[in-house]
């Protein structure tokens, strides 16, 4: 197949996108071409695979990135066999190049991959003035809805379900587990990897570092929200923690032998109470104890496996309290290092699931492919009509000055 993936919020080396769904199209034989912001967050394409370049859709600045996704759909789109788009953004770009390859009969499977809650999401950002934020959020329920009635789905999370009318596939964000035994974990050194803002936890981070003091050393990787880039970069000048900034998923993912523990601080927020976080899955596949807080998913996870400690929302002292622990009894941290792997292993491993992602994309396009032949086939097909037997021929047709 030759797909199409578009994004110009998320990070063009998004593990998601990037790292395991283009992988896993490419291990099976498909073409894919990688439209991203990569200029906007200065990073090019990766070598072997073809990249577009797309302006970034950040705060209230949209306009740009959506205009350049619509003019690119239009301009390639009909190229694609299958256009996978990952941001509801992008639902904005679609209509009217929507309706030309509707009415030509030579459109390519369009695609959305929903990400996360985003009418609950709306209530987070700080650029949103909060008399908008109601009529949004409706606004957002509705496009959904339009998107079901002409698009295909794949949803992140099972509870994504209950915000549509039909059953959607679920493709969850696992991740790949290394099949070498990891570095058991350390004493000393613990890691965040994520995106960086307030509902994240960055400040929290922060004071949990000032907690632990001498011997324990916190490392940060991500990239951050304005409103926290300040705090982040004092508290790294200050040797309170190191933040290295955005690294791509690979080069994060090397942040985690020998650590003593990950760390989720995701605060209390609607858009997290029904969503798996990766970052813990991915502690938990590298053998890393996690510290997290009380979002369902998270805690469910943590203390079912017994690979970790679920901490307070919002309590710094807590979380380095935790921290400590785990640097003071090896068989606690042990123990939920390796109680964490195997639950990864068996659950939450992406190449379980991979097979299965490519093979939903697979069957729509040849859905479509076929549907198309069969509607072709009964034009070419279609029968003169003649008169029933018995019936008086129509003769010939009158001469246009004759009567009679």
């Amino acid at each position: 197949m030759r797909i199409l993936v578009v994004t110009v919020v998320h990070h063009p080396e998004d593990a998601r996108i990037l790292h395991r769904q283009i992988t896993a199209l490419r291990d099976r034989g498909h073409h894919v071409v990688y439209a991203a912001p990569f200029s906007a967050r200065e990073v090019r394409p990766r070598p072997d695979l073809e990249g577009i370049d797309l302006p970034r859709a950040a705060g209230r600045s949209r306009r740009a990135a959506v205009g350049a996704a619509r003019t690119l759909l239009a301009r390639r789109g009909h190229e694609a066999d299958l256009i996978l788009l990952h941001d509801p953004e992008l639902l904005l770009a679609l209509p009217g190049t929507l309706r030309r390859w509707r009415r030509s009969g030579t459109g390519p499977v369009v695609v959305w991959d929903v990400h996360e809650d985003t009418a609950a999401a709306l209530a987070m950002k700080r650029w949103v003035p909060r008399a908008l934020r109601p009529p949004l959020r409706l606004g957002v329920r509705a496009a959904e809805r339009l998107a079901e009635r002409h698009l295909r789905l794949l949803l992140a999370e099972d509870a994504y379900q209950e915000r549509f009318r039909r059953s959607h596939p679920v493709v969850p964000n696992f991740t790949t587990a290394p099949i070498a035994a990891p570095e058991p974990p350390g004493t000393e050194r613990v890691v965040y990897v994520g995106h960086l803002s307030r509902a994240r936890g960055a400040l929290d981070l922060i004071a949990t570092a000032r907690h632990l003091g001498p011997g324990l050393r916190v490392e940060v990787a991500g990239a951050a929200d304005p409103d926290v880039r300040d705090a982040l970069t004092a508290a790294d000048r200050d040797g309170v923690l190191r933040w290295h900034g955005f690294l791509p998923n690979d080069r994060a993912l090397a942040l985690f032998p020998g650590a003593l523990a990950g760390l989720s601080l995701l605060h209390d927020q609607p858009n997290y109470r029904h969503s798996r976080p990766t970052k813990v899955v991915e502690y938990m596949a590298h053998g890393v104890p996690v510290i997290t807080t009380p979002t369902p998913l998270a805690a469910d996870m943590v203390e079912r496996h017994g690979c970790g400690i679920v901490v307070p929302y919002e309590d710094p002292r807590a979380a380095a309290e935790a921290i400590r622990r785990l640097s003071t009894d090896a068989i606690l941290r042990h123990t939920a290092a390796q109680r964490g792997r195997e639950a990864a292993l068996t659950h939450f491993n992406w190449p379980d699931k991979a097979a299965e992602f490519t093979q939903w994309l697979e069957s729509w396009v040849r859905e479509q492919s076929g549907a198309r032949r069969a509607g072709d086939a009964a034009r070419t097909r279609r029968p003169r009509l003649r008169p029933a037997t018995g019936s008086p021929s129509p003769g010939p047709r009158p001469r246009s000055g004759r009567v009679g």
